[in-house]
């Protein structure tokens, strides 16, 4: 509508907001939706809401749900940068469904919310492409999400991305402090690299401090700053069912933010300790060179990065051979790193003791 002076109101589209690019973002990412499914799903894309037919609990006794949310924090400006968007789906499926796997939970499905400041089609679908496979790794589907254009909030190249994901567990075998005894065996799990925690520590050290450029060889990596920074998180969340179906399991801990003794510690009870040697496994070039470069203290780097261990399973010290074999038969570097002592004089509940190998 125009007034007499012939100037045209104003539009949602002046303001801003594309409809018709949101339109095509969602046909483009339909293929991809469709690999991440599961058959107790109803539906398609494009609903209000996403539809899981809760009849397939029917075969618990004792269904317990467990839920989770998070996102990837400011890995997103990395990939931003680079100009690569499929592989940050794969951090955010693992910080959720990683999480709930920990508690013995089989991942079940996920949702995502992808905030941009304007819709770009093709990088909107390549962002749910990576969050499709990622969910497939995890087992779990991926029954809906939003897509949000924030105009005049957020850059036309910004963006950010969150999930929540649903599992489920039979309450007779929800894993936790209460199983962990003394004398337990604590089994490292080797991180894919930084994973998705710490990012603004290394964005401060090397790009900000050092001014090293994402396109530059790093010679210890064997390819660019910016292949090392967005080597996506490794999901653990089919290894660790594995496992629970081979052998005994006391416990798991997701290592992110905080680093691994603080993590480690949220699952340790009262009255016991956990005590893990750094001398059984040697952190990958990119730890080292963040340390190096900001002359970060030991202790710092390790309540904020996972110093190459994503996951840590607690186990029967008789078990531990058999645990360490499944994981190795599904490719995954695994090693006894610690184990659960009498907490003893100790005041937290996990440590780091001894140095790294070298």
């Amino acid at each position: 509508m125009s007034d007499q002076s012939g100037t045209t109101g104003a539009s949602y589209a002046a303001a801003g907001v594309d409809i018709e690019a949101g339109d095509r973002a969602v046909e483009l990412m339909k293929e991809w939706v469709k690999k991440a499914q599961r058959p107790e799903v109803l539906g398609g894309l494009g609903g209000f809401a996403g539809l899981f037919d809760a009849s397939a609990l029917k075969r618990y006794e004792r269904p317990l749900l467990a839920s989770a949310t998070d996102g990837v924090g400011t890995k997103v400006d990395i990939a931003r940068q680079m100009g690569v968007y499929d592989t940050i789906g794969h951090d955010l499926v693992a910080m959720v469904m990683d999480d709930i796997v920990v508690c013995g939970a089989e991942p079940l499905f996920m949702t995502d919310y992808i905030c941009v400041g304007k819709v770009h089609p093709e990088r909107v679908a390549s962002i749910v492409k990576g969050i499709a496979e990622g969910c497939v790794l995890a087992g779990c589907a991926l029954v809906g999400g939003e897509t949000a254009e924030h105009p005049g909030l957020l850059g036309e190249d910004d963006f950010d991305v969150a999930g929540a994901g649903t599992g489920v567990v039979e309450a007779d075998r929800l894993l936790g402090a209460d199983r962990i005894r003394t004398g337990d065996a604590v089994i490292a799990m080797a991180a894919s690299g930084l994973h998705s925690n710490g990012y603004s520590l290394v964005r401060h050290v090397l790009l900000n401090q050092a001014g090293l450029a994402l396109d530059a060889r790093i010679e210890e990596f064997g390819r660019t700053l910016g292949e090392e920074l967005l080597e996506p998180t490794k999901i653990y969340s089919l290894d660790c069912l594995a496992l629970t179906r081979t052998t005994e399991v006391h416990a798991f801990s997701h290592i992110t933010g905080g680093g691994l003794a603080a993590n480690l510690a949220r699952v340790i009870p009262d009255g016991l300790h956990a005590i893990v040697d750094r001398s059984t496994w040697t952190p990958a070039p990119v730890f080292d060179l963040v340390g190096r470069t900001g002359r970060v203290e030991r202790l710092e780097l390790e309540k904020t990065l996972n110093m190459g261990v994503g996951m840590m399973a607690i186990v029967p010290s008789e078990s531990a051979d058999a645990a360490l074999a499944t994981l190795a038969d599904r490719g995954v570097d695994a090693w006894v790193a610690g184990e659960i002592t009498d907490r003893g004089e100790h005041t937290t509940g996990a440590e780091l003791v001894g140095d790294y190998a070298v």
